[in-house]
C-alpha cells in the first residue's frame, strides 16, 4: 500500500489492489454494507479512513478507547468468576 500512502481516496480498481480481490467482490463489499463508500456519478470511492477501517488499522480515539474499557468492566463484573474459572482450567 506504499503507491497509495498519501491518498485520501481510492477507487474501487485502488482497492480491489491493495485488498488483492476482484472489482466486484469490492462492489459486493460495498453492496452488503462491508465497505462504506461515497457514489460519484457511475463510480464508488472509498475513504482512506474507510479503508483503515476495513484493514483493521484505525486508530483508537480516546472515545472509543473509553468505551472498549467500560465494556471489559461490565463483562468482568458479570462474567468474571466464569471467566476465572475457565482460567484455571
Amino acid at each position: 500500500m506504499k503507491k497509495f500512502k498519501d491518498k485520501s481516496l481510492f477507487s474501487t480498481l485502488e482497492v480491489a489492489k491493495i485488498l488483492d480481490v476482484s472489482r466486484v467482490t469490492v462492489f459486493n463489499r460495498i453492496k452488503s454494507g462491508e465497505i462504506d463508500a461515497i457514489k460519484v456519478g457511475r463510480a464508488y470511492l472509498i475513504s482512506k479512513e474507510e479503508l483503515d477501517r476495513y484493514l483493521g488499522k484505525e486508530e483508537l480515539t480516546e472515545k472509543r478507547k473509553h468505551e472498549i474499557n467500560q465494556n471489559i468492566d461490565l463483562i468482568l463484573s458479570e462474567y468474571g468468576k466464569a471467566l476465572k474459572m475457565l482460567g484455571n482450567e
